[in-house]
């Protein structure tokens, strides 16, 4: 995400000093404003999708772990889960899967949040230099 924002940032500051070598042209800075604008989303969007493929091996391989792990325990020592009954309570090793399931869930999301923030901070700075960029080639 930081080498997109910084991609972007240095765009606008040729595109900046470019701009205000050129001739008016139909198009001319807002032209290369959304041409900017474009190329900063497509950094953007291939950054997420590489952050989602990469969180969706992740838990791929944690529940494979998990389930693997759980099997193994069932098989060495010979427990089943009981079949339900009113009087029973959940626990054992179901518990503990879903509270460590719990606790990495809500991990991802502290660093999904957190990832979304950064990013929000990064487009405000680039749409304020963008903005900032475009009003000096517009009035010298």
């Amino acid at each position: 995400m930081f080498r997109s924002m910084l991609l972007a940032v240095a765009l606008l500051a040729s595109v900046s000093a470019a701009s205000s070598a050129q001739e008016k042209k139909p198009g001319g800075v807002n032209k290369v404003a959304r041409d900017i604008s474009k190329t900063s989303k497509e950094a953007g969007r291939e950054g997420k999708e590489a952050v989602k493929k990469t969180s969706s091996e992740a838990h791929g391989a944690l529940t494979k772990a998990g389930n693997e792990t759980k099997h193994q325990l069932k098989k060495t020592t010979g427990y089943t889960t009981p079949a339900p009954s009113k009087e029973h309570k959940p626990g054992g090793l179901n518990k503990m899967a879903r509270d460590v399931s719990h606790e990495s869930k809500k991990t991802g999301a502290k660093l999904k949040h957190g990832t979304k923030k950064e990013a929000s901070k990064g487009h405000r700075a680039a749409t304020k230099t963008g903005k900032q960029a475009k009003e000096q080639v517009k009035n010298p």
